[in-house]
């Protein structure tokens, strides 16, 4: 196994291989190189070698891809850190308490975040070669949702707030065309007025603070919980993220959609289907539809 670093030229790439005995010499395969106009399409990565290989042999395998080693995972758009845990581990062969076991001071993480994962293990596909450590492909998901962020021109003194309320529009909302609607119930409902006295009351605070996933609903006793996230309990914004969100919940957050909806309701979960009301007496109407369904679907309420 040898490993292309990202960003080596065909030089330190010729180096690697000479110094691990694929190639007898590193001029002749960097004159390989320079012979092959596809030579630009080497990905960086772990490759499987031989020894003593000719040098166009050896081009020929950072060519194919089906020498290239790849650890490939797809982290979720609303995952909880726990939940993305998971997934690199399933992926990867690691083990869920080596990515426990990492520090957050140990990375590099935007000062948004406050020494906290949640909301900055940015969802998106990932291809991690086999000696990748987990604090390194921590990093990389950290490093994604920088680029991700500047991109879209979120200024340093907005971004916890935005990615705050980005999470609560990523865990709320089942569709695209769902989440600029959301991220504008958010904004009213944080405003004063008699309906709401500045409380959020979502439910995916509350799932977040239970890690309980699964349940259309809350109990009493869980919307009563103290917990700083709990937005049942606490005017404002929660504490801190709840997840990770992607960049449509992001640009919804920064950009809702105009209207004076105060409420919505997931009316169908199996469906995903949503409906949103400007007042008390409408949104009652269709938690009506919601409160039929979880008649009709005890278990998943």
């Amino acid at each position: 196994m040898i490993e292309v670093p990202q960003g080596a030229g065909g030089g330190q790439i010729a180096e690697i291989l000479a110094e691990n005995d694929v190639v007898a010499s590193a001029s002749a395969f960097t004159a390989a190189l320079q012979a092959d106009p596809r030579s630009s399409a080497i990905q960086p990565g772990t490759y499987r070698m031989a020894n003593q290989m000719s040098s166009e042999a050896a081009l020929g395998r950072l060519l194919d891809g089906n020498y290239r080693e790849i650890d490939g995972v797809t982290i979720r758009e609303g995952l909880w850190v726990a939940e993305t845990f998971a997934a690199l581990a399933e992926a990867t062969g690691n083990e869920v308490a080596d990515y426990e076991a990492v520090d957050p001071a140990s990375l590099d993480l935007p000062d948004a975040a406050e020494g906290e994962l949640e909301g900055f293990l940015y969802p998106s596909t990932y291809e991690f070669g086999p000696d990748t450590t987990p604090q390194e492909q921590l990093q990389t998901l950290v490093d994604q949702g920088r680029a991700v962020h500047d991109e879209l021109g979120i200024p340093d003194d907005e971004l916890r707030e935005i990615i705050i309320k980005a999470s609560i529009v990523q865990g709320e909302g089942a569709f695209s065309e769902d989440l600029p609607k959301v991220a504008r119930v958010v904004e009213n409902r944080l405003e004063p007025n008699p309906e709401t006295n500045g409380y959020l009351q979502m439910d995916s605070t509350v799932h977040f603070i239970y890690q309980e996933r699964g349940l259309a609903g809350t109990t009493d006793e869980q919307r009563a919980n103290p917990d700083p996230h709990n937005t049942y309990a606490h005017p404002g914004l929660p504490a801190g993220p709840i997840n990770s969100p992607g960049e449509e919940a992001i640009r919804a957050a920064m950009d809702p959609e105009p209207g004076d909806w105060l409420y919505f309701v997931t009316v169908d979960p199996s469906t995903g289907e949503t409906r949103f009301a400007t007042d008390w007496e409408g949104h009652q109407e269709n938690v009506q539809l919601f409160q039929q369904w979880c008649q009709d679907n005890p278990d998943q309420c």
